[in-house]
């Protein structure tokens, strides 16, 4: 209770009393001379007027950046317009350029020009066939150590590049007229590739599930793939890592033209002497790499 009583009647600390009384007899606090006083208003009155004309001159410069922002917004608008209608006109040429090729083949072709435009991808194509469709495992981790791992590739339940050759190739061989992935057709030199996890077809990237559209006799093309190599290496992936596939027989595909062909030309040899192979106005196969 002694202690209570105490800190009760001394709320304030001894030594801070001393300090407060000895800095109130020094003439501490506010200044008392008229000279003092005077330099105390004159700092008030120097830091108002800094605060003043620092708020004038960002009032003063605000509709000059304002300004600035709206010109910058419409130079961009107007570029990114420009760019817009530059690459309209470059789709609208490359697709000319195609419609002028496919009429070439179709031309120069003879008897054959329409089997010529036909393994060139210069035409679009409809008829029976089979849709295959390649998936991703549910769940997919990234990982290592597995018999798939290779150079640059995780053993994961994802699809390869080189699964959807082996799958396209597979279809060839079985007799397919004309395979397309992700409505993407293949012509006799497109290329499968990967750039990290993701598959490119012809540089363009594709986004899982594939679908993979083939033109033949349906029942024998799916038969056929099925049995072959490729078919039992795709049957392989399912059982061993998940990877999800289907095929179905089809009363109709459609598949678009490729979207850029290109042509190659062989003349004959003037000597005759068989060095040259005189092929004729353009080279087709099948394969894909």
């Amino acid at each position: 209770m002694s202690l209570l009583t105490n800190v009760m009647d001394h709320a304030l600390d001894d030594g801070y009393a001393e300090a407060s009384a000895r800095r109130a007899s020094e003439g501490g606090g506010l200044p008392r001379t008229l000279r003092a006083k005077l330099g105390l208003a004159a700092g008030l009155v120097l830091a108002a007027l800094v605060v003043t004309l620092g708020a004038a001159q960002a009032r003063i410069s605000a509709p000059v950046v304002a300004k600035e922002r709206e010109e910058l917004i419409d130079r961009i608008e107007d570029e990114t317009s420009a760019a817009d209608g530059l690459e309209k006109r470059i789709e609208e040429l490359r697709a000319e350029v195609g419609e002028r090729q496919r009429k070439a083949l179709e031309q120069h072709g003879g008897d054959q020009g329409q089997l010529v435009a036909l393994l060139s991808g210069a035409t679009p194509v409809h008829g029976p066939g089979v849709k295959l469709v390649v998936d991703d495992a549910e769940e997919t981790e990234d990982g290592g150590g597995g018999p798939r791992e290779s150079s640059g590739f995780a053993d994961t339940g994802r699809v390869r590049d080189r699964d959807m050759q082996r799958v396209v190739n597979g279809l060839w061989q079985a007799g397919a007229e004309a395979v397309a992935i992700n409505g993407q057709r293949l012509t006799a030199l497109s290329a499968i590739r990967a750039a990290g996890d993701a598959i490119l077809v012809d540089n363009k990237p594709l986004v899982p599930p594939y679908t993979v559209l083939a033109v033949g006799d349906g029942k024998k093309l799916r038969t056929t793939f099925q049995d072959s190599a490729d078919g039992q290496y795709l049957h392989v992936l399912q059982e061993n890592f998940g990877i999800r596939t289907s095929i179905s027989d089809q009363g109709e595909v459609r598949l678009p033209a490729a979207p850029s062909l290109i042509v190659r030309t062989a003349q004959p040899s003037e000597t005759g002497a068989g060095t040259g192979d005189g092929r004729g106005a353009a080279e087709t196969g099948k394969g894909t790499s």
